[in-house]
Order: structure tokens, then sequence, then C-alpha cells
């Protein structure tokens, strides 16, 4: 290679790496834990992303789906780090799944042995070495996401459902040459696993070390874990007759106490590992599917996860001062007006980040534009529009200030509202349900402007000049369908 060109990637690598070192990583923010700092801007995380098999399905072209997402105006990933894969064609139902990867086309941290016999195709793993080409591809996921402004959790762990998955685990004895003696899998992500301990300690640890000078990064300890080990805890309608009441969609789980000790020697990890390192990542914990009070969560944990969450898990835990996360959306079918809803409602709750399931994801249509049926949610361009259209809402908003108000909407006549206020005059309404609409607002006095937004094409309408003396004030909306936003400022002189 002629000394120039060498010489220009050299300085290209220089500021790369360099520019890294100065970004700090992603934060709660200091002055509002319910948002994130990150690159010197509070920000808001929403997503529709793929099924989390960007680095571990060497099929998906993750360029084109990080691309996609950026120019869809969204700022988030989830991404499994390869200790769960799923089946193709047969789990949960999904067609097309981009994490369960055709055979042999997955690739693990691990490396394959000379020994054949993996369940999805080729050699078995050999969990005592690190493959390089995994990691390459990590990084390489993990930079350009960072490129693309897009926040990347990575989820270490997950339940492993049943048999079905069980069979596909590197845990499991017969898919590794490690001889595990783990036997019941619904033990995988306890103390009392075995042999297994040991090697998802290092794996743990490995993952955070590589990813450490990546600011974009948030660990998730596990996903799912009440679905292997559950304690019902609540339920959602309890008019249900039992055995319906106690059964899911209805019911409201979280993971038992040996599930709890495992996570918290998981987070130990994560937070031993990086104490000698330069960057300290945030860490989330997967509570609960639904909404429920958080009672406690583990030590190191900043970010609590939900699935399939209604607003009040974000209502209901604004007084933790951490931020609240929709961790995963489905099952709702794939109509788009479903999931749109659910994230104004989620995000204008106080919400912290919204990511949905997005199945028009899939190795043949990385762009997301796969829309025939392919699962048990959502997904399509469509609505990652849509939800591109929330974000700017949200970008828009001086998310240092705001909080979730159940004060300022007195009333709305036909619909649910959610709101977010500051001290400084700004607030940001979500109506769901269909108008027009007449609200009674508790706004303090002065003049507002303000303008109201249509979820679905982005289009504003002007408010008409509004004074308020203190007392209630009324605000007729324009005709909606499924949700209308409302933004308000109070003029200051």
């Amino acid at each position: 290679m002629k000394l120039a060109p060498l010489l220009a990637i050299l300085c290209a690598l220089s500021v790369s790496v360099h520019g890294q070192q100065k970004t700090a990583p992603i934060r709660l923010d200091p002055h509002n834990p319910h948002y994130f700092e990150y690159k010197g801007k509070t920000i808001a995380l929403i997503t529709s992303g793929e099924h989390y098999g960007s680095v571990i399905n060497t099929e998906f072209d993750s360029h084109t789906y990080l691309k996609t997402i950026q120019a869809d105006g969204l700022n988030y990933t989830r991404i499994f780090g390869g200790s769960y894969v799923e089946v193709p064609a047969t789990s949960f139902g999904i067609k097309r799944n981009t994490l369960a990867p055709a055979s042999g086309k997955v690739i693990l941290p691990w490396p394959r042995s000379t020994e054949p016999g993996y369940a999805g195709g080729g050699n078995k793993f050999d969990l005592d070495k690190w493959d390089p080409e995994y990691f390459r591809r990590f990084h390489e996921f993990l930079t350009e996401a960072e490129q693309h402004g897009i926040v990347v959790e990575i989820s270490l762990f997950s339940s492993q459902y049943g048999d079905v998955q069980w069979n596909f685990s590197p845990f499991n004895s017969a898919n590794n040459v490690n001889q595990t003696d783990l036997r019941d899998r619904k033990n995988a992500n306890t103390l009392n696993n075995g042999n297994v301990l040991a090697i998802q300690e290092r794996y743990v640890r490995k993952l955070v070390h590589e990813a450490n000078a990546h600011p974009n990064v948030i660990f998730e300890i596990q996903n799912e874990p009440w679905s292997d080990r559950p304690v019902l805890t609540d339920v959602v309608n309890p008019y249900l007759f039992p055995p319906s009441r106690d059964q899911y969609p209805n019911s409201i789980e979280v993971a038992d106490d040996a599930s709890i000790a495992w996570q918290a020697r998981v987070a130990e990890w994560i937070t031993s590992e990086e104490a000698s390192l330069p960057n300290k990542h945030l860490i989330a914990q997967c509570y609960s599917n639904f909404r429920l009070p958080v009672r406690s969560v583990v030590p190191g944990v900043s970010v609590i996860n939900f699935h399939y969450a209604y607003p009040e898990a974000a209502e209901l835990n604004q007084g933790l001062g951490q931020a609240i996360a929709y961790d995963e959306t489905g099952f709702l079918g794939r109509s788009d007006d479903d999931y749109r809803r659910q994230a104004w409602n989620f995000m204008l709750a106080g919400g912290s980040i919204f990511d949905a399931l997005d199945y028009s994801f899939t190795v043949e249509h990385p762009d997301g534009t796969d829309t025939e049926p392919n699962g048990p949610g959502g997904g399509s361009p469509a609505f990652r529009k849509q939800l591109g259209i929330l974000q700017t809402f949200m970008a828009s908003l001086p998310l240092a200030e705001m909080a979730s108000d159940h004060q300022i909407v007195a009333h709305a006549e036909g619909v649910t509202a959610h709101a977010l206020a500051s001290k400084t005059g700004k607030y940001a309404t979500y109506l769901d349900g269909n108008g027009p609409a007449s609200l009674s607002l508790r706004l303090p006095p002065g003049s507002y402007q303000g303008e109201w937004i249509n979820t679905v094409t982005g289009e504003h309408v002007a408010v008409p000049a509004l004074k308020s003396s203190g007392a209630e004030s009324t605000l007729t909306s324009p005709p909606f369908t499924n949700g209308i936003a409302l933004r308000l400022t109070r003029d200051i002189y």
C-alpha cells in the first residue's frame, strides 16, 4: 500500500477512536432521570425495530436496517447477545424471524468446534473460546448504530420459554463440546445451573468488556425472566373467571426469588467488569408485563423494562426517579393504529422508551418492507413514519423540565388524556379515542399559543388564541380518529 493512503486510513481511525472516547455513554439525565442525556442533549428513545437478530444472523443486512430506522426518525434498537436462539418458522408462530437464523447461518460469541451436531445446523460450539468474527460483527453494528444516532440495548440473556428453544441453546449439552451439566432449562438463569454459571460469567464479562468503548449501549440483564420462573402478582381484569383470570394475557407476573438472585449476580458481573474500564453503562431490568408498581429493582439498575405495557406502568413508577421503558410490543395483530396509540399513551404518561417489535424487518426485507403476515405483532413503513412524528414531538419539548402531570386536564369528554408539563409553561397532551373532544384545562394565568398534531400525518392545526385567568379553560379539538396530540406554550413577557 502507498504511504499516502495508509496515512489517510490511520488518520481516520485516530479521529474515529478519539471521537468515540470523547462521547460519554448514554446516561439518565441528571436534571430529569425520566429521560436520557446523550451527546449533550436530553432525549427519549423511540423505535420500531427488528426481532433482535442483527448480529447473530449472518444473512441479515444490518447496514440497510440501521439506515432505515434512522431515515424513519427513530433512535433505538435491541439486539440479543447470543445466549438465546429461536427456531426458524416455529418459535411463537413467526414465519420469517431474524432471531431464528436459517440452518448454519447463526453466529454466536463462541466458535464452532470440529464436532458436528448443533441443532441449528453445523458443528457444535466450544464455550471455552471466542469467535473473532462474531465480535467483528458486534463492533461493526455498535459503531454503525452510533453513526446513525441509534442507541442499542444489548439483552444478555432470555428465558427459554419451552423445549423448542432450549433444543437450540448453546448451553444445552447437546449443542456444545463442554459437557454442560444443566438438565432443567428452567434453572438456566438461576444460580443453580451447574457449570453453566461460570460460562455465563465469562460471556457477560466478555461482551461488557468489548462494548465498553461504545457510548450508545444499555445492557439488559434478561429478557422476560418471569416467563420461565413466574410469580403471579396481579391481573389486568379481576372480573374474569378462573383459570383465565390468572393466565396470559390477563396475568401480571414477576420473576421468582431464584431468578432475582441470579439477575443480581449478572448485574454485579457488569459493574465489576466496568469498574476498571473507562466507561460505565446503564443496566436495564425487565421487571414485569403490562403494569405494576415496582417493589424493588436489582442493585445497579437504572432502566426498568415492561413488556406489553399499559401507560400506568409509567405513571405508577414516576416516583422512582428512573427510566421506565415499554420494551416490547406485540400480540395485538397488525394494525398500525393499535401500536401507535400505545406509543403516544405511554410516552405522554411519562415513559422514557418505546420499543415496538417490527415484523416487517426480515432477511429478505432488511428495509422493513415485508408486510405479509409474519407473526403475532405488527410493524410497517407507515407505522415507523408515524413513530417518527412522535419522536419529533418529544424532541420539541424541553424534556429536562417535563414531568407527568395529572392536574392540567381537569376533564376530557369521551377520551383518555395523558399529559406532560414543565414549570416554564410547556404542555403536551395526548387524547386517545375519537373526536372532536372538549377539554377542561387547569392552566396558570397567561396567554397561550399552540397546535393540534395529527398523529398519523403530522399535520398541525393552530389553536385559537387562548387566555387563562387561572380558572378552568375550555378548548375543543378538531375532529380526529384514534388519537390526537396537543402542544401548548405560555407566552413569556
